[in-house]
């Protein structure tokens, strides 16, 4: 199967192109810049991972994303939600956290621009992170998500490109876990809300990598 994957640089995305490498041909890894914070420093470790693997990067530009919404992600007036550790499990803090860092239709847009790059290239499918854990507050997270944008690319495409997510039944930990097997740069990744030279470990992003990381090391089976 040959792909086109989206590759954010972090955790998820990361594991989602190693599984890709070895179901067939990655033809090209898509980055997106839409005024979001971590930009610079997303597209550095995507960049950084694709070298590693020997792949073509592009990054795509949609600055208007940034000029029609308030997340937090984008507008530095609106902080960053911080959370504890122990809020990662509480659905009523992390809906609201969610809502917080919301972009509109980001990974519809994403994924219907990766779709018509697949189209042109020949590949069959666009490859996304996504994971069961934030699917909880983050409907384009989701199985019906995936399903449905199958659906409608099934349409809009030629070639009918479908939609997969390696990760998309799996909880960060297992994330983790199926990283390193495949021997994915873990180390190379940015997984936070922020941009800089190191994660600030307080966002949602970084620790639900963080709590990852531990769980996976430690042999914990939470949640």
């Amino acid at each position: 199967m040959r792909s086109v994957v989206l590759l954010s640089g972090g955790l998820d995305s990361t594991v989602a192109l190693a599984q890709a490498r070895l179901d067939g041909p990655v033809l090209l890894a898509l980055t997106f810049d839409y005024g979001q914070r971590a930009a610079a420093a997303e597209i550095r470790a995507a960049g950084r991972i694709c070298d590693r693997y020997g792949l073509p990067h592009r990054v795509v530009q949609l600055p208007f994303l940034s000029e029609i919404t308030t997340s937090a992600l984008v507008n530095r007036d609106s902080a960053v939600p911080e959370l504890s550790a122990d809020q990662l499990a509480d659905t009523a803090v992390t809906a609201g956290t969610a809502r917080a860092v919301w972009v509109p239709n980001r990974n519809g847009i994403m994924i219907n621009i990766a779709a018509a790059f697949a189209e042109s290239l020949g590949a069959d499918r666009v490859v996304a992170g996504f994971n069961r854990e934030e699917a909880q507050t983050f409907p384009d997270n989701s199985l019906d998500f995936v399903r449905a944008a199958s659906q409608a690319l099934a349409f809009s495409t030629l070639n009918r490109v479908q939609v997969v997510s390696p990760t998309l039944l799996l909880d960060k930990k297992e994330i983790v876990a199926l990283g390193r097997r495949l021997g994915a740069p873990l180390e190379l990744v940015w997984s936070c809300y922020h941009g800089g030279e190191a994660m600030c470990g307080r966002c949602e992003s970084c620790q639900r990598f963080r709590r990852a990381l531990e769980q996976q090391d430690d042999g914990s089976e939470q949640a």
